[in-house]
């Protein structure tokens, strides 16, 4: 697999998870409240997240290459460690799994008992919350984009891989007509979390001066061998976890 289309996998996919979750917050509040003022919120939240990516990623092309490919490589694998580990604590039991459907529900409860205003005017809870929930699911994913910037190539690649993901979850939730809680996503984020701390050992490495066998092919191994630790990481806190929830008389 060439690294151009392992950028867009992982982008794709971890667009797809934040959008799935941006989406449950949207179709609560647009169906409770309307949707006027919610799509008017999610609209202004996606201008704020072309503009960041618009803006930060070809500034970080001024950097000299070496440079540059530190900075994106520690980006991307303070994000990716971060979606491993959550994924990891969930897999194992410490961290309860994202419920979609629950969360749903959540928000149609908020949204029916926030006050009301009149039809003429905006509806200020539903701009809100809408432009807050596409913005903080969004703001992960851009700053994930800007972070494949070390070329003019792989930011596009990861622009367009993101607007493709978010155009496939929004076609899906107006099909089913409701939140996608269908879909794997602690699966998803374990492997997003590889795949983006696989590109930040890499760039990072690369950027301080080293010289991986294989070129890009090197990504794929690096990858191999992270999901290879939390696997086994995984299977070690489960384990932990099912000794600590048995009663101390039954050890006995």
């Amino acid at each position: 697999m060439s690294t151009d289309l392992l950028v867009v996998v992982t982008v794709f996919v971890a667009c797809a998870v934040e959008a799935v979750e941006a989406l449950t917050i949207v179709l609560a509040v647009g169906i409770v409240r309307g949707w006027r003022s919610t799509l008017i919120g999610v609209a202004a939240a996606s201008l704020v997240l072309l503009a960041v990516v618009a803006v930060l990623g070809p500034a970080l092309r001024v950097i000299p290459i070496s440079a540059l490919r530190v900075v994106v490589g520690v980006l991307l694998l303070t994000f990716g460690l971060q979606w491993l580990r959550k994924a990891v604590l969930r897999a194992a039991g410490y961290k309860a799994l994202h419920d979609e459907q629950a969360a749903f529900a959540q928000e149609r409860e908020l949204a029916s008992s926030a006050p009301t205003t009149s039809s003429s005017q905006m509806d200020w809870y539903a701009f809100t919350v809408s432009f807050k929930g596409v913005l903080l699911e969004g703001l992960e994913v851009a700053f994930i984009v800007v972070g494949f910037s070390t070329s003019s190539r792989t930011l596009a690649l990861a622009a367009a891989a993101a607007a493709a993901a978010a155009l496939v979850v929004i076609a899906v939730g107006i099909a089913v007509r409701g939140p996608l809680a269908r879909v794997p996503e602690n699966t998803l984020k374990f492997a997003v979390g590889v795949l983006l701390s696989s590109f930040g050992v890499f760039w990072a490495a690369e950027g301080a001066g080293a010289e991986w066998p294989g070129s890009d092919a090197a990504v794929v191994a690096i990858a191999v061998v992270l999901a290879a630790v939390a696997l086994v990481l995984t299977r070690s806190l489960r384990r932990r976890r099912r000794q600590q929830l048995v009663p101390a008389g039954a050890q006995a």
